[in-house]
């Protein structure tokens, strides 16, 4: 049990030696850590957003939005749908009036087959055995859709879970680091973005939609139709801000020729004059798409929409072969990088709005490390003296133990890019003052032993021996709560089971390990005939 050989000892002292190593980066200001030599290691902890500052979001998600597009996307499906069947089942104009779909089938003989073509593009929910849509014949020739509660929940689900997604790969664009990022509720998100003092660049980038579409203009509307807002058949007005030719609304065809879901790529550029404009890039079959629709329309304009917003209308001066095009503007580099962020990352399948901001100073965050620091200081000279007071030299050992646990914990961190926040610190604080628990019961067996009669060899080494059983005990128990909260929990209470669990293996290892080694080279030199504990 006290048998250490050497290359026992230098395998302790290795690990020992390396979380330290890895530790001073973090310990030093970032322009020190900066002159370290490269051979050396230079990861550094992060400090969330309570102790460097940032920007705090909630946003929450318009569910109305969902069941607008989920009647948009039925009524095109059922276009397409019914035109390829064969026979081709020929419909009047659908209505998309009150949330719902309403069509009239022009041959009462297909109304059957019609009723069965749209009640096979519906789907179950979950287990309820409800669908998504009801299906019904009203007047004989009419069939009316209209969406469930079920269907619409379970929706709004799948939009959410696809809109954290997106924002979480919106946020990592702008390289951040540890962004905490989780659904709360149905309906909302938290976004915390450690170091980021903009809130209004953030804000500008996760309310974007970036829902990009290319449709035909519509060259049949006349301006007294457009200043009187009136739609052309099969088409729509949509604002045009910066339309050279004055008019703020634009008409455009309903169908888009290309959707940024097509998609693989997109830059912040330069045009041939140095303005800032964004190149993006189609996959195959965008490209193709691209490509046949621009054949066919050359001298034609084409409308460049973001958000239901013009933001071009330029002419097709020749066919676009490339699979890529550029979008124009007036941009600033700042603006083609935010929209190039946000196309790259995927349109929101929801709109979303700020319903909650807030921004943590760097200042604040400092007197949080300030305190935090102090709270540690006060906790580990408490725990010294106490330990010295009580035990003597395995008072000690147990020092050196919790002295180098501390940097072994910050090394652990620095190793996993682990993220610091003051419920951390707080974590922090009671592993130091539990640090010391292991070698409490160790000595206190110890002195049992000796009380028994047992020589000190043999009282240190069943003292180690039978402590080790309840130690390992205490710490599966206090692991397990650790591990649910780092599971369940999210943000402060995530932070806090991170510090924790890291403490907890750290100090076993140098509590029991590592005292048990100073002890018995102690031993082997000293050969005490008593000890005083």
């Amino acid at each position: 049990m006290l048998d250490f050989p050497r290359w026992k000892v230098l395998s302790i002292w290795g690990v020992l030696l390396l979380g330290i190593v890895f530790a001073l980066p973090s310990l030093v200001p970032e322009r020190v850590a900066d002159q370290i030599p490269r051979f050396l290691p230079h990861a550094r902890f992060n400090l969330g957003l309570d102790l460097s500052g940032g920007s705090h979001l909630l946003l929450e998600a318009d569910t109305a939005d969902v069941a607008r597009q989920r009647v948009a996307t039925m009524e095109e499906a059922v276009r397409t749908e019914l035109r390829r069947n064969t026979p081709r089942i020929d419909i009047g104009e659908i209505s998309t009036a009150n949330g719902r779909l309403s069509f009239m089938v022009r041959d009462a003989a297909q109304v059957d087959a019609a009723v069965e073509k749209v009640r096979a593009m519906t789907q179950g929910v979950g287990i309820t055995g409800q669908r998504d849509w009801d299906v019904a014949v009203v007047d004989s020739t009419r069939i009316v859709m209209t969406p469930t509660q079920s269907g619409l929940d379970s929706a709004v689900n799948s939009a959410m879970e696809q809109a954290t997604e997106v924002v979480r790969r919106r946020i990592d664009e702008l390289g951040t680091r540890e962004p905490t990022i989780i659904r709360q509720g149905a309906s909302r998100i938290l976004v915390q973005v450690p170091g980021l003092q903009d809130p209004q660049a953030l804000k500008a980038l996760l309310g974007k939609t970036a829902k990009l579409e290319f449709k035909l203009v519509d060259q049949t509307v006349t301006p007294e139709d457009l200043a009187a807002g009136r739609a052309p058949i099969g088409g729509q007005l949509l604002p045009y801000p910066d339309n050279p030719l004055g008019a703020k609304v634009i008409a455009v065809q309903r169908r888009a020729i290309i959707s940024g879901d097509q998609l693989i790529d997109a830059r912040q550029s330069y045009d041939q004059n140095n303005i800032p404009n964004v190149t993006i890039s189609f996959n195959s079959e965008g490209g193709r798409r691209f490509a046949r629709v621009t054949q066919e329309n050359v001298h034609k304009p084409f409308a460049i929409i973001l958000d239901n917003s013009v933001i071009s209308a330029p002419n097709i001066n020749e066919p676009i072969l490339g699979g890529s095009a550029t979008i124009s503007g007036n941009f600033t580099v700042d603006s083609a990088n935010q929209l190039a962020i946000a196309l790259r990352s995927g349109k929101l399948p929801v709109a979303l709005k700020v319903i909650e901001e807030r921004t943590v100073g760097p200042q604040l965050g400092a007197d949080s490390i300030h305190a935090g620091i102090l709270a540690s200081a006060i906790a580990a000279t408490a725990v010294i003296v106490f330990m010295l007071v009580t035990y003597g030299r395995f008072g000690v050992y147990a020092n050196l133990a919790v002295i180098i646990n501390i940097f072994v914990i910050l090394g652990a961190m620095a190793i996993m890019g682990a993220t610091l926040t003051l419920p951390g610190i707080a974590g922090f604080v009671l592993t130091i003052g539990t640090a010391v628990d292991a070698n409490v019961l160790i000595n206190e067996r110890i002195r049992e032993e000796r009380r028994r009669g047992r020589s000190v060899v043999q009282s240190v080494e069943h003292g180690y021996k039978e402590a080790s059983r309840t130690i390992f005990e205490a710490n599966v128990t206090h692991a397990i709560a650790g591990l649910i909260m780092l599971v369940l929990g999210s943000g402060p209470i995530k932070g806090f089971a991170v510090v924790l669990l890291l403490g907890i293996a750290t100090s076993v290892f140098t509590a029991v390990t590592f005292t048990r080694m100073l002890v018995a080279g102690w031993l082997r030199r000293a050969r005490p005939s008593e000890i005083h504990i």
